[in-house]
């Protein structure tokens, strides 16, 4: 039963999660955008399949929610901060700084979420990753002190990505 169930929904996370956001992205929720989405989610993974050998596994649900929760809160919180500094502060004050972030994350997965979460967040985007994964490049439009930028990506994205992932 449960090998029938996993032909059937190879990676049941990302079913769920694209049957999601068709019924999101269908703007008006019906039975039908439901299995339609429905449809999409079973699909797609299983297409797909052959292209997750190791897929990841997520170790701590729960810090899963609070990372997604920290990350909305941090980008309602960018959005007003990048508005005061482009509405009120003069160019010649504003401090551009590229910032590298020292990553103790190894899986792939882990460092992609995270270059990503800067990336979404207003104000700072990934730029660049080194060869080995060791250091991720960020550039952020107003960084008066790098090293307390550098600081608050380690200890509120990093931190609950090493739980997740690994």
């Amino acid at each position: 039963m449960m090998r029938l169930l996993h032909r059937i929904f190879p990676h049941p996370h990302l079913t769920f999660l694209l049957t999601i956001v068709w019924v999101l992205l269908a703007n008006k929720p019906s039975l039908n955008s439901l299995v339609f989405g429905l449809i999409l989610g079973i699909i797609i993974p299983f297409i797909t399949q052959p292209y997750w050998p190791d897929r990841p596994k997520l170790r701590n649900w729960p810090m899963v929610v609070e990372y997604m929760l920290v990350v909305l809160w941090d980008i309602v919180i960018a959005n007003i901060t990048v508005a005061r500094i482009i509405l009120f502060k003069r160019d010649a004050d504003r401090q551009p700084n590229w910032i590298c972030v020292p990553l103790e994350l190894r899986t792939p997965e882990a460092i992609t979420v995270l270059a990503g979460t800067i990336t979404m967040t207003p104000g700072t985007v990934s730029s660049d990753l080194s060869a080995q994964g060791h250091n991720l490049l960020v550039h952020c439009l107003d960084a008066p002190d790098p090293e307390a930028v550098r600081d608050q990506i380690k200890h509120r994205y990093e931190r609950r990505l090493k739980e997740i992932f690994e």
